[in-house]
């Protein structure tokens, strides 16, 4: 076997890893980071034509990036038809996470999924090859790449598929931390405007304001969060004087 594929793919990879480093896309701009992966995958798996990746939860296909619009397509017709690879990943995991077929126009592939199938074809795609990304309970996040040609996908692709999986897999996973960082950060900080009104408008302490807010949290079952969010708007004279928090208007 040839290692060409395997280096391209590499210097692709890294190409694009020094770009996501350098712009911050995943933090700031995570679907543009999946893009990249996407179009370098594209680029170096032999077969592939185009490609998408996509999230299928409750029933539906999204499609945060796709090389094309007729992958966009496809996938919004999965989520009409309840039928397509993405559907048969989520319903019936294959042991290794990946969905292929070879060829569209014939058994067992035209049966298994026969309005996407026929839509796929009639868009010219013979072959798909869809590779799990991350698997978590009913959703399930997957890059999924379409050929012109019947039997393209070989082992060969499965491979380099799959570490262009990894690689978008790694992204994803950095978009959602740093997601859950900026989301912590901006509660801290909100708690710390809450305090700091508190602070000032009762002469208290930094530990008296947060225990005002953590009882008005406590008593109305409110989040801490919701509570500062409310104060800091202006919507909350006190914890302890306007009751529920969700019902609360600035005083005249």
């Amino acid at each position: 076997m040839s290692s060409a594929p395997y280096d391209s793919l590499v210097a692709a990879l890294r190409t694009a890893a020094q770009d996501l480093i350098a712009h911050r896309a995943v933090e700031d701009h995570p679907d543009g980071g999946m893009s990249q992966i996407l179009e370098a995958a594209v680029a170096t798996v032999p077969g592939a034509a185009v490609g998408g990746i996509s999230i299928t939860e409750h029933g539906v296909v999204d499609s945060p990036a796709t090389t094309s619009d007729d992958v966009r397509l496809l996938n919004e017709l999965q989520t009409r038809l309840h039928e397509g690879p993405c559907f048969t990943a989520v319903e019936d995991p294959p042991p290794d996470g990946v969905v292929d077929a070879q060829d569209l126009t014939r058994a067992p592939d035209a049966a298994r999924w026969p309005r996407f199938a026929a839509q796929a074809v009639e868009y010219g795609y013979r072959s798909l090859l869809s590779t799990e990304l991350s698997l978590q309970g009913a959703r399930r996040v997957g890059m999924t790449l379409y050929a012109r040609r019947p039997g393209v996908f070989d082992d060969t692709a499965r491979t380099l598929a799959g570490l262009s999986a990894v690689q978008a897999a790694l992204v994803m996973n950095g978009a959602d931390r740093a997601a859950h960082l900026r989301r912590a950060v901006d509660s801290r900080d909100l708690i710390g405007q809450a305090k700091g009104i508190l602070m000032e408008r009762f002469a208290i302490d930094a530990d008296g304001a947060f225990r005002m807010l953590v009882r008005a949290s406590q008593d109305t079952n409110v989040r801490l969060v919701d509570v500062a969010h409310l104060l800091a708007e202006g919507r909350l004279r006190s914890p302890q004087l306007d009751g529920d928090p969700r019902n609360a208007r600035t005083r005249a």
